[in-house]
């Protein structure tokens, strides 16, 4: 038997606590021991809950309690999940988590102090929630050089750029229906702005190099400004309009990190991903592209990978094989955002004047389309890769109050 406690029942806990019950025979036939819930924290009652037997708000009962060789932690939040981690770690237990905020912001801290105290940290769920990626990335692709990894990465706003794209719903009314449908939180900007999908990327790239990649670091913007007028571009350009979280290595061995909403051709692999939905491809340079597919959100998908991470703990109590804690360092491998190069659709107000768009960006190439929207202009800019962010703000600014919008092609 696996004692576990959980320390949080909301969404993803009870999740946990469910998998363990109604799987309890297939994973005792596969692993030989079954997974019992010995503990759960949390500040609420649950009295009608099958688990409520179980339910304590002292924490100390789990850390002082040796038969409890697992913790899962699904609070959320950087702040008491983090030190309820610590103690949990210092006490000699495993924690596993899918909180990639704690992921991203403390993840070496807590790895080194896992390896200090012979027990495991571990996050599978934090990323792409049920895919399968930190444990193949970690240990499946470790032979290869990973030269990029580009995903859709959160639900909530790949469910509202699909139902703009889909249904000609604008953005107010397809988050009001993801809010509704309980993909978005009634707060969602770590969602739209974002900020989840930074942290997950963040938490891939420092998998890939093996150095802390700091997530306030990375180059983010979000989809409040997406229109449907962008989702006729895409159509024009034979794409789909997703929010996008990519790494690359560069040959001087720094990389590229950014969020954002991109232009994806339609025949991409991860342009697969519609609805809530995700898709990441991963780049290795002996493998080539491996793509992963799936639910990224979600009660029990993403319950399914924690659990997963309880039975590797399990199984691994008499030797303990761990990934090295990420290195920090003064040096950040990422290239300044604004020396990168870019590729944009960009829309203007009509009264800016062609010779003055082309004087204005005459280092790079310019290529016309036709408009979506009465009383503007759109082309794209950078195909020749001679564009840079700095370049293509710097002439941004020239037209203060003419620019409609301006998205990357991927």
């Amino acid at each position: 038997m696996i004692e576990i406690a959980i320390l949080g029942y909301g969404v993803v806990g009870s999740g946990v606590a469910e998998i363990c019950r109604m799987n309890r025979s297939v994973i005792q036939n596969r692993i030989g021991r079954y997974i019992h819930v010995k503990r759960i924290l949390d500040i609420r009652d649950f009295p009608d809950d099958p688990f409520a037997d179980r339910m304590t708000k002292d924490a100390d009962l789990i850390f002082s309690d040796s038969a409890i060789q697992v913790v899962v932690e699904t609070i959320g939040g950087a702040e008491i999940a983090y030190e309820l981690t610590r103690r949990a770690l210092q006490s000699g237990k495993h924690v596993v988590t899918s909180n990639k905020e704690l992921v991203a912001a403390f993840g070496p801290e807590l790895m080194l102090l896992a390896q200090e105290n012979n027990v495991k940290y571990l996050f599978e769920a934090s990323v792409g929630g049920g895919i399968p990626i930190i444990r193949p990335l970690s240990k499946c692709l470790a032979a290869n050089v990973i030269e990029g990894i580009a995903g859709i990465l959160n639900g909530t706003t790949n469910f509202i750029l699909t139902r703009m794209e889909q249904d000609g719903i604008d953005f107010a009314g397809a988050l009001t229906e993801a809010q509704s449908l309980g993909y978005a939180e009634q707060d969602p900007v770590a969602d739209v702005d974002g900020i989840d999908a930074c942290r997950k990327i963040a938490i891939l790239a420092s998998i890939a190099t093996g150095q802390y990649i700091d997530s306030t670091l990375i180059y983010t913007e979000g989809i409040r400004n997406i229109t449907s007028e962008d989702m006729a571009y895409a159509f024009r350009l034979g794409c789909k309009l997703k929010l996008i979280g990519r790494y690359q290595r560069l040959p001087d061995e720094t990389c590229r990190l950014i969020v954002a909403p991109m232009f994806v051709p339609r025949d991409h692999p991860i342009a697969v991903a519609d609805g809530v939905f995700n898709a990441i491809l991963v780049d290795g340079n002996a493998l080539g592209e491996a793509l992963f597919y799936g639910q990224g959100a979600g009660r029990l998908p993403t319950a399914s990978a924690v659990v997963a991470d309880v039975i590797e703990c399990a199984l691994s109590t008499e030797s303990i094989s761990r990934s090295a804690p990420w290195r920090k360092s003064d040096r950040t491998l990422i290239r300044a955002h604004d020396a990168c190069q870019v590729c944009a659709l960009v829309r203007l107000d009509r009264s800016v004047s062609v010779d003055s768009i082309r004087e204005t960006l005459k280092k790079t190439s310019i290529e016309w389309l036709e408009s979506a929207a009465e009383g503007e202009l759109a082309f794209v800019a950078g195909a020749d890769g001679e564009l840079t962010e700095s370049d293509l703000e710097l002439a941004l600014s020239a037209w203060p109050g003419k620019v409609v919008n301006r998205i990357r092609l991927y």
